[in-house]
């Protein structure tokens, strides 16, 4: 079921609401985001249903058909890495510019979170969960960041596919991210932003690996093909 609008849904709400049921994997790569289901489900007029359909296809998560319509896009095992490393390079940017400029207010509050975060870790807290408290975490490290650092890290949030983190998170069985928690701590703690910036690139690096692994065990190409669409999709449009 879509989560819930605001009482007068806009293209961006929608396109929010879309956007976070793919990339929690609830709408699968090749499905059809027909416009008259949309309208339906969300209560909104097919001028803001054609609107967010735009927002997705700019940031890459919807396919859009001239025609016949939208549909979830796939993505290759390159697009990932890609992510993941760009994400890596930001996120340690913003572990570094916390250490030189965050309050001592704001980092006694960031420092309570990744202690919080690591003892979820420690208590059975699901991928999921964990997952989210490390976007908390780094929102706020690159709260004191530049806007147009802030910037490149919303934009590509709005790229990620978060269900790879949740399912490469919850078969991993080394406690690796976590032990690179506690060295971000550490670096936070001593205002070393050289520590907090290799822990947090390393978070990244270790996601990035098992995600890897994780779509190439399931049979994702390295690179897309001439017709990129997933064979349901080819044949849904046939």
């Amino acid at each position: 079921m879509p989560e819930p609008l605001a009482r007068s849904p806009t293209a961006p709400t929608l396109a929010d609401s879309l956007r976070r049921q793919i990339q929690d994997g609830l709408l699968s790569p090749g499905e059809w985001l027909r416009e008259a289901r949309i309208c339906n489900e969300f209560g909104v007029g097919r001028t803001i249903a054609r609107k967010a359909l735009r927002t997705l296809a700019d940031d890459g998560l919807v396919v859009i058909e001239e025609n016949r319509g939208a549909y979830v896009a796939a993505t290759s095992v390159q697009e990932v890495f890609d992510l993941y490393e760009v994400r890596a390079a930001l996120y340690g940017c913003a572990a570094r510019f916390a250490c030189i400029r965050a309050t001592p207010k704001h980092m006694g509050e960031t420092l309570d979170l990744v202690d919080k975060l690591i003892t979820a870790s420690e208590t059975g807290a699901s991928a999921e969960d964990l997952i989210h408290q490390s976007e908390d975490i780094f929102s706020r490290l690159a709260g004191v960041s530049s806007q147009d650092a802030q910037k490149m890290i919303e934009s590509i949030r709005r790229k990620t596919r978060w269900h790879y983190s949740y399912v490469s998170l919850a078969e991993s069985t080394d406690g690796a991210p976590f032990n690179h928690w506690r060295v971000v701590r550490a670096g936070l703690a001593k205002r070393d932003g050289a520590m907090a910036s290799e822990g947090a690139r390393n978070i990244l690096y270790h996601m990035q690996n098992e995600a890897m692994r994780l779509m190439i065990s399931r049979g994702y190409g390295l690179m897309p093909t001439e017709d990129t669409r997933p064979a349901r999709a080819r044949k849904a449009s046939a």
